[in-house]
């Protein structure tokens, strides 16, 4: 099928962790109409709303019931509920059903939905099967059914982490990721049938917990793991996602003497650190040189001089930069550098080094321009 606008997507399940993520990236499209059914709505409402749809999520489910036989009662009878509502309206549309990896094992659970899976390629072959993994990201309640965000919530709330054992692996998959695929199938010409997650990640419990404790602690020692990619951008994300308003925000040192201040905000193991610093006008900072780092001032706010001075040659250049302009300024290896407040406002700067300051080998040498 190739989408059409202003569709009209059923989801069930959407007040449930992947419910709510996918209900607000449809809606976020703007050109379709969402219907939602959730616990407080009947049977009758959902042969109402399945009349009318183009297509239909089926997240609904029971995982955590007070005896067995609500598992088939929240997973098989409810979706052959919705099949037969389909069928009877005459409105045959693709659905969508989560099932999960568990449907592969011999447990009440797994049953369920193995058989909720069977009466789903039973209903036609447009139709979309995904057995999927533990599934974390936001929203995604602690303590329930996923050990990523028990573990992302007791790390923030200084809560103990009950580990068995560190190297029992685990697959998960992100709801980004998820959403991601669940969307495209709007417009997919694919065949029904069993799906996979396009992303899948495979990790220990070991690993999450290591990051985690990294996380929380780069609030103190300002160093940041690689969160910009991959697994570890997904679990970060996930772990902030747990953080209270009250704890949005966290203090950093600031260095202070007679020429102004200097502040360091964030260091990376592999990508250098930035800070900022300020200087009072007429102000010199800086008259040292470096073998190997290097650096990036970008003045943000007031006039600098940029001063530099070959340490062999003698040879000077001065450049001269302002807020009102913005430039990057890069320092080069034997090449002694200051800068100046030429201005009669304070001078505010970033930096950026390409690594980070190691006291006992600071590559920093004293020499005025």
């Amino acid at each position: 099928m190739r989408q059409k606008r202003n569709m009209k997507i059923l989801v069930t399940g959407s007040n449930g962790f992947i419910g709510k993520n996918l209900v607000t990236r449809l809606t976020e499209q703007g050109d379709h109409e969402v219907l939602c059914f959730d616990r407080s709505c009947s049977i009758d409402d959902l042969k109402v709303m399945v009349s009318q749809v183009d297509f239909v999520y089926h997240l609904a489910g029971v995982n955590r019931p007070e005896n067995d036989k609500e598992f088939f009662e929240g997973n098989l009878d409810l979706t052959k509920s919705l099949l037969d509502s389909l069928v009877a309206s005459g409105n045959t549309v693709p659905v969508v059903l989560t099932s999960s990896i568990q449907a592969e094992r011999d447990n009440p659970y797994g049953r369920s939905k193995e058989a909720a899976e069977a009466a789903v390629l039973e209903y036609g072959s447009n139709s979309y099967i995904y057995r999927l993994p533990n599934v974390f990201g936001k929203w995604c309640k602690p303590n329930y059914n996923s050990v990523v965000a028990t573990f992302c919530y007791n790390t923030i709330n200084d809560l103990p982490i009950d580990v068995h054992d560190s190297k029992a692996e685990l697959t998960l998959a992100y709801i980004d990721d998820v959403c991601d695929d669940f969307i495209s199938l709007l417009s997919t010409e694919a065949v029904g049938g069993f799906k996979e997650v396009s992303t899948v990640y495979h990790t220990t419990v070991g690993e999450i917990v290591k990051l985690l404790h990294k996380f929380k602690e780069s609030r103190d020692n300002l160093v940041s793991e690689a969160v910009g990619t991959g697994f570890t951008r997904a679990l970060y994300s996930t772990y902030v996602s747990y953080l209270r308003p009250e704890m949005f925000t966290y203090s950093v040192p600031t260095h202070s003497d007679a020429r102004g201040s200097f502040v360091e905000m964030l260091k990376t193991p592999t990508a250098g650190q930035f800070s900022f610093f300020t200087a009072h006008p007429g102000v010199t900072r800086g008259g040292h040189y470096h073998h190997t780092k290097t650096e990036k001032f970008l003045v943000i706010k007031g006039s600098a001089r940029f001063g530099f001075k070959h340490i062999l040659t003698n040879e000077k250049y001065f450049k001269n930069t302002s807020g009102d302009h913005p430039e990057i300024v890069e320092t080069v290896p034997g090449w002694s550098h200051d800068i100046t407040n030429v201005g009669d406002d304070e001078l505010v700067v970033m930096l950026w080094a390409n690594e980070i300051f190691d006291r006992n080998k600071p590559d920093t040498i004293y020499s005025e321009v």
